[in-house]
């Protein structure tokens, strides 16, 4: 067991800080984030040139190292090793705070481990502040991070998801968004979402509406797929469909072949696909067997 005080006399002690940074604007910076990234001996950033364009801003002149996911096992022993030594480090990431969902969250573990003090500098953060001006409920939410990219791991993450009552926040790249959404409404059915893009920028946006309606819009080209995104979703009523039959979804317009076909575009087995159709039909998976490779015979 270890007990950390913050505010305690920490001369000579190494001292990782973890600095929040702007998510766009760069007036959200704090006075306390700017004072200790002016103090410390070294900054540790995701990139090097996106924090240099920072630190000139405000006219700062301090050492940086670069640790972002491709280099955070040699870097991180790096870093470690100096706040052994003593020194002071200040962590960022390219956007708000850092250790969520990134590296930092890895370095931090290892320090902890050592005993070494942590001390968190708050400030913006994108889920946050898209989940306060969503219009969805705010008093319990969940944070899942970036979905799978892969269709079979994403899947089963929304299945595991699916019947959460929080209110529930993503992150999307601009390039997935539209696929992502697809994947969310054909595993929940109908719910009320809001994409929030451009956080605290010029172009600041946020588009409320139904699943169907921000699917169809962007792929009407309607609205601009630009710039990161934070998905804020509503949470599980008990009645994803509106129709107070949950499990009437999205599969009831299809034929059993098409039900399962698309369970394997989903990237499952023939195997999973067929139990899990036999499973929304209430029906045997011989039945559902037998109707889906009728042609074959």
């Amino acid at each position: 067991m270890h007990v950390q005080k913050s505010f305690a006399d920490h001369e000579g002690e190494g001292i990782l800080y973890l600095v929040a940074t702007p998510i766009g604007n760069l007036d959200d910076i704090t006075v306390r984030s700017l004072n200790t990234l002016r103090e410390v001996d070294v900054i540790a950033c995701e990139d090097t040139r996106q924090t240099r364009k920072l630190l000139n801003h405000f006219q700062i002149e301090k050492r940086t190292v670069s640790y972002h996911e491709h280099n955070k096992e040699a870097s991180g022993v790096g870093l470690l090793e100096w706040l052994r030594e003593g020194k002071k480090i200040a962590l960022v990431s390219d956007a708000g705070l850092p250790a969520i969902s990134d590296p930092g969250a890895d370095l931090v573990r290892d320090a902890t481990a050592e005993g070494i003090t942590v001390i968190p500098i708050p400030g913006a953060n994108a889920a946050l502040t898209g989940l306060i001006a969503s219009g969805l409920p705010t008093d319990r939410f969940v944070f899942a991070g970036f979905l799978p990219r892969d269709k079979k791991p994403r899947t089963q993450e929304l299945q595991r998801l699916r019947k959460y009552p929080e209110t529930l926040l993503f992150y999307e790249a601009p390039h997935r968004i539209v696929k992502t959404l697809e994947a969310i409404y054909e595993a929940w059915g109908d719910r009320n979402v809001v994409l929030a893009r451009e956080l605290t920028k010029r172009y600041e946006e946020f588009s409320r509406g139904r699943l169907s309606e921000l699917i169809a819009w962007l792929g009407e080209g309607e609205g601009e797929i630009r710039g990161e995104f934070c998905m804020i979703v509503e949470g599980y009523t008990g009645d994803d469909a509106g129709t107070g039959d949950e499990e009437v979804i999205w599969w009831q317009a299809l034929s059993i072949v098409e039900h399962v076909d698309r369970y394997i575009d989903q990237g499952l087995s023939s195997k999973e696909a067929i139990k899990k159709a036999s499973e929304d039909r209430g029906l045997s998976k011989r039945d559902v067997y037998n109707e889906y490779h009728r042609d074959e015979e």
